[in-house]
């Protein structure tokens, strides 16, 4: 029984991309794969044109496309996926990986740290942890006689 189709990749609760967007391209992979590693496609390459997506909004685009401007070649983020024998697993790999890459490149941004001063006690805390230490080391050198 064929597996029902997908309507596109899942992201976030928000986003989807329509499979119509995926490209995938099939190479031998080098990895592991007995007698049929040097006759089955398993090496899979997943591409998606971040930059001319009609999935994401302005303000998701932009956050993408600075996020991932590493990795992406002239807007098209691309995902190679060859660790496992079987193609579909492959596939299954390259799916999560692209998924999970652009659901954290669209995460907003955290919140701005306010600068806080050291309380009086983490100050005394700190100051009675170095006098102690001192003392240990003072207790280690050897008697001076006087």
């Amino acid at each position: 029984m064929a597996a029902p189709p997908r309507p596109g990749l899942r992201v976030t609760a928000g986003v989807t991309i329509p499979e119509s967007e995926l490209s995938w391209r099939f190479s031998r992979s080098s990895g592991p794969g007995g007698q049929g590693v040097n006759t089955a496609d398993s090496r899979v390459e997943l591409s998606w044109d971040a930059a001319r997506s009609a999935v994401l909004s302005p303000v998701q685009r932009e956050r993408v496309l600075e996020r991932l401007s590493a990795r992406l070649v002239d807007g098209v983020l691309t995902i190679a996926a060859s660790e496992q024998r079987a193609q579909l697993r492959n596939r299954e790999a390259a799916r999560a990986r692209l998924a999970a890459l652009v659901a954290d490149a669209l995460r907003p941004p955290a919140p701005t740290r306010r600068p806080t001063k050291p309380s009086r006690g983490s100050k005394e805390r700190r100051l009675k942890a170095k006098q102690r230490r001192t003392d240990v080391k003072q207790l280690r050198q050897r008697p001076r006689d006087t």
